[in-house]
């Protein structure tokens, strides 16, 4: 019913919580979580990438499938030199970032350079990562209507978000959502969220197969994974049911 885990508990296989997260926690939290499941990874600890597990691996239930699939696309984010993160999360450079996103060529690779411009880095590594949930997509055995157009959905959530912050008074009133507990178009949760969402898609694909309604037959699985499963937002919703 439940994959194995792994006796240290290491950090790596600790999932965030569910909910609002302000920007700065977030980016904490990533910065802590990704390197320490890549550590695990380069040590032999779990299997990568995620979607190839299956229930007996270690973290292979569909809620660490789901979560490390999306940190294994946030690497690259994360790997940008600088660590200039007020292009993700502040919101008087929202703009600036958007711009560079839209002005940046799509490609098609996971394995990349950056330039040192780090908006130009930035929109680099945000497409990789959207490359590697594609990959990891044909990898699982998502039905390929949901795996394309990936890149161009997000294009044109990232427009959307810059008639936004193009409004009058729209830094103004992101610090009032942000102090209400809600998320405003910023560019990091646009990245997270996007990526959270097409790894649910890799993680219900790997570990309940091409039809969920023919896997909620199986007897090796609790009676409501499936239906909790479909109704989660995010990983952490799995935890405390």
């Amino acid at each position: 019913m439940h994959s194995k885990r792994q006796s240290s508990e290491s950090p790596a296989a600790k999932r965030s919580p569910g909910g609002f997260v302000p920007p700065d926690v977030l980016l904490d939290d990533l910065g802590k979580r990704v390197p320490r499941y890549l550590a695990d990874v380069d040590q032999g600890k779990l299997i990568y990438p995620a979607c190839k597990r299956t229930l007996s691996d270690v973290d292979g239930d569909v809620g660490s499938v789901w979560d490390h699939t999306r940190l294994e696309a946030m690497q690259y984010v994360m790997a940008v030199p600088g660590h200039d993160s007020g292009l993700l999360s502040a919101a008087s450079r929202q703009l600036e970032m958007i711009d560079a996103y839209l002005f940046q060529r799509p490609h098609a690779d996971t394995v990349i350079d950056f330039t040192g411009t780090a908006t130009a880095d930035f929109s680099i590594a945000i497409v990789a990562g959207l490359n590697w949930l594609t990959h990891c997509a044909e990898l699982a055995g998502v039905p390929p209507a949901q795996q394309s157009g990936t890149l161009r959905n997000f294009r044109k959530l990232v427009t959307l978000s810059q008639r936004w912050w193009l409004t009058e008074g729209a830094v103004e009133r992101c610090g009032r959502l942000l102090a209400n507990g809600e998320q405003p178009p910023l560019m990091l949760y646009l990245i997270w969220s996007e990526y959270t969402r097409l790894a649910k898609q890799i993680a219900g694909a790997a570990i309940f197969g091409d039809s969920i309604d023919r896997s909620a037959k199986l007897v090796s699985l609790p009676a409501d994974l499936i239906p909790r499963f479909e109704a989660a937002r995010n990983p952490g919703d799995l935890l405390s049911s």
